[in-house]
């Protein structure tokens, strides 16, 4: 049995990409990798296919870091999935069903459940594969957290994992943050980080290494590679910290605005669009945003029925209504979709509150009921005269009264409402979208390849400029021995 762990100095530090990159590398030398993450926190999930056959969700990170190993995704490489509903109460998804929900205060002691499940999942791949690459989550300096931690530190002690954290040198104060998460580790945590690896350097390495070299003296650990700063990747988030930075740039034709709605979920579903060279996606909060779109989207959502309410305080209703008017295409997608009906009913309290029922935007002749039974499936079929595919993750039954029917869905004239997530990834029905819905001629983009692509540039980085051999071995021989115990962690 061999596995790393990849813990960050914070949040969106590199974990998924780093780990991405290995298991790319790891996987062209022959060697069977596995990813792996105990819990995400995260709405933007998959579908895949469990090893006895059932339909299955996990975090999406997961299933694109399993094409970077090229193994099929399943459940057990991330066993835990939680769903934010509310600031405090997240549904939770173990081993790819629906399992109840959870609450912040449960977060110390009301989730040993939640780990043996996650530790049985890590033990099962290690079975199974040569190396599993396993993803923390945040920072496993998170001490007020500790306690009830089976994601970073729990879970390298569960496995005797060697640890390697990831720092962004693009936030500033890499080596203070480096330096820190180790030392207020208490000392068996301590001993399983056996180094750091820096990410998204701009510049000369050189003028790195005085910091380097202080690091590795000050912790008695090295270094195992610096990734530079790339500009032309992209990855499928596994949470929202990034869309603040997804901007309109001005020589694109068509634009393409996404409604960030405060529960946003599987927002990748656009991800596509924003690889064709004739349109600009831009995710706003603004109803001035819409004014000027040519194409709206109104994606997927944990919460519809309070994230709809958040649309109306906003005026982004009014807007969407005028859009709409003006005979100007607005696509919804499951929980977008649902908003676009004629009601929203939750009597079982599967989302909300029991016995709520609230109207929606009245653009399609469509009605919504949350049943407590989640769908999870992969259709595929027809439309526009083209073959789609996608995944649906969902509480609601639709009851679709008029229209065309739509990827699961319906239409109305230039209103589309789906319950098919991913679909535009899929080439041809992307480009028949596009010209029914703004005219735009096929390109030639193709955004399987791209993804594949992007999947190679991260392995050709890591092969590059990370110690891939000796974090193979350290994998294979576990943390060294006696490694330097840093106060104040490691003070009695």
């Amino acid at each position: 049995m061999a596995g790393l762990l990849v813990a960050g100095t914070t949040s969106d530090a590199g974990k998924s990409i780093v780990t991405s990159g290995l298991c790319r590398a790891l996987a062209r030398r022959g060697i069977s990798v596995a990813p792996y993450k105990a819990q995400n926190m995260s709405n933007n999930s998959m579908v895949c296919v469990a090893t006895d056959g059932t339909t299955a969700e996990i975090g999406r990170a997961q299933w694109v870091q399993a094409l970077a190993a090229g193994v099929p995704p399943e459940p057990a490489m991330n066993p835990v999935l939680l769903k934010p509903g509310t600031d405090r109460r997240s549904h939770v998804v173990v081993m790819g069903q629906p399992a109840g929900e959870v609450d912040a205060a449960d977060w110390t002691t009301g989730r040993r459940h939640l780990a043996r499940a996650a530790h049985a999942a890590y033990d099962g791949l290690a079975s199974r594969f040569d190396v599993v690459i396993a993803e923390g989550a945040g920072s496993p300096a998170e001490i007020n957290l500790r306690a009830g931690d089976y994601v970073n530190m729990g879970l390298a002690r569960h496995a005797g994992l060697p640890t390697i954290v990831v720092g962004d040198i693009d936030r500033g104060g890499v080596f203070a943050a480096m330096f820190g998460t180790l030392a207020l580790l208490e000392p068996a945590d301590q001993q399983l980080v056996s180094g750091f690896v820096v990410n998204k350097f701009r510049g000369d390495v050189g003028l790195l290494t005085p910091g380097l070299d202080s690091l590795e003296q000050l912790t008695g650990r090295r270094v195992f590679g610096v990734l530079p700063w790339d500009s032309t990747l992209w990855f499928d988030s596994e949470d929202a910290l990034d869309l603040a930075g997804r901007r309109a740039r001005t020589d694109r034709a068509r634009k393409v605005v996404v409604i960030r709605l405060p529960r946003i979920s599987n927002f990748t579903d656009v991800d596509a669009l924003g690889l064709e060279p004739d349109v600009d996606v831009v995710f706003t909060t603004d109803p001035r945003e819409v004014s000027d779109a040519d194409l709206v989207v109104l994606p997927g959502t944990r919460s519809t029925i309070a994230d709809l309410a958040w649309l109306r305080s906003r005026g982004i209703d009014r807007a969407l209504m005028k859009h709409a008017g003006q005979n100007r295409p607005l696509l919804g997608i499951c929980g977008g979709f649902q908003m676009l009906g004629h009601t929203i009913a939750d009597p079982h309290g599967v989302e909300s509150r029991a016995g709520v029922s609230v109207d929606g935007l009245g653009l399609l002749d469509v009605r919504t009921e949350f049943q407590a039974e989640k769908n999870l499936r992969l259709p595929s079929g027809f439309a526009l005269g083209a073959l789609a595919n996608g995944y649906e993750i969902h509480h609601g039954h639709m009851t679709v009264a008029s229209g065309e029917d739509f990827l699961g869905g319906a239409r109305w004239g230039q209103v589309f409402g789906t319950m098919w997530h991913g679909s535009l990834e899929g080439d041809d029905f992307r480009r028949a979208f596009l010209s029914e819905a703004l005219g735009i001629a096929p390109s030639t983009v193709s955004f399987p390849q791209a993804r594949e692509a992007r999947l190679d540039r991260l392995g050709d980085l890591v092969e590059e400029h990370l110690d891939v051999e000796a974090l193979i071995e350290l994998a294979r021989s576990g943390a060294p021995k006696s490694q330097p115990i840093l106060p104040p962690g490691g003070t009695p």
